[in-house]
């Protein structure tokens, strides 16, 4: 089985973590733009990290046979420190022209400031400018009120909503969303947000159409394996392959497919030749290189 992480963030991740997915039919990520665990107080820290995004971290990944591919965003944390936020702004409709690049996100709110507000509708508005799709990143605390006021903003904006993915949702948020046509995200993680035998009661519950798994993995604790092991809870639960694929391949695929540079079709393991370098850096510390 093929698998297909659409949230993970790599940049905080090993090469051990790369080799672990490969071996457990990870063929394709997407790594969206985060806060990175402490704010950045320098616009040119941005610059560093959209940069990396787009071009180290995509060659790393290759290396062990797995495409890269990212969204770009100002955070909603660092939407609250108004200068680098505007500094932010001006960047991003060059980045969101890179390859590679195939939404805006993540987007969102955290603590559901007036200043979160006002950056996420400008970041709908540049997708909508970008005919780029959205991630948008539903809050930790008061989750409830703020996806809905999240549905709110989007409807506010009036970007299409199949042209929206919010994530990170769970038992109470998912009916919200599936009031509208947006796209159905859901982060599995160790211990908090849900887990794969939660994932899979909401597939029962609700089908297969729009739902989206992945596993947000980033320098916390979390686990870059959770979207096979989701396959394999729904395998026990009785899906059929098709279902697997559908949900952990072809939906998150075709989600990002309307940035139109995607596709299902494309998204095959690449062949690894680690003799390469990018700007004279090796992934490897003196191993013999593999060349498939």
């Amino acid at each position: 089985m093929e698998y297909f992480d659409p949230h993970i963030h790599m940049i905080s991740r090993t090469t051990d973590d790369y080799e672990a997915m490969a071996r457990a039919g990870i063929i394709g990520v997407v790594e969206p733009a985060f806060w990175q665990g402490q704010p950045r107080t320098h616009v040119g820290t941005f610059i560093d990290y959209f940069d990396a995004l787009v071009g180290w971290e995509r060659f790393r990944a290759s290396q062990f046979g797995i495409l890269h591919y990212c969204t770009m965003a100002l955070n909603p944390k660092e939407a609250n420190n108004p200068e680098v936020a505007k500094g932010v702004m001006e960047l991003l409709p060059r980045y969101c022209e890179k390859d590679g690049v195939v939404a805006v996100g993540e987007i969102g709110l955290d603590d559901g400031t007036e200043i979160e507000e006002l950056y996420l509708k400008k970041q709908l508005e540049l997708a909508m400018e970008m005919e780029l799709p959205a991630l948008i990143h539903t809050p930790h605390r008061d989750k409830l009120n703020g996806t809905r006021r999240i549905i709110e903003i989007v409807k506010e904006v009036g970007i299409e909503e199949h042209m929206v993915l919010i994530d990170h949702l769970n038992e109470q948020t998912l009916p919200l969303v599936l009031e509208t046509d947006c796209w159905r995200g859901h982060s599995i993680y160790p211990k908090t947000k849900m887990s794969e035998d939660r994932m899979v009661s909401l597939l029962q519950q609700y089908g297969t159409e729009k739902m989206v798994v992945n596993s947000a993995a980033d320098w916390g604790v979390s686990d870059p394996l959770k979207v096979p092991r989701t396959g394999k809870a729904m395998q026990e639960a009785g899906f059929s392959e098709d279902d697997i694929r559908k949900v952990l391949f072809e939906n998150p695929i075709n989600f990002y497919a309307l940035s139109g540079r995607i596709s299902v079709e494309e998204v095959r393991r690449p062949r690894v030749d680690q003799t390469r370098l990018w700007m004279d850096n090796s992934a490897l510390r003196g191993q013999e290189p593999t060349v498939e």
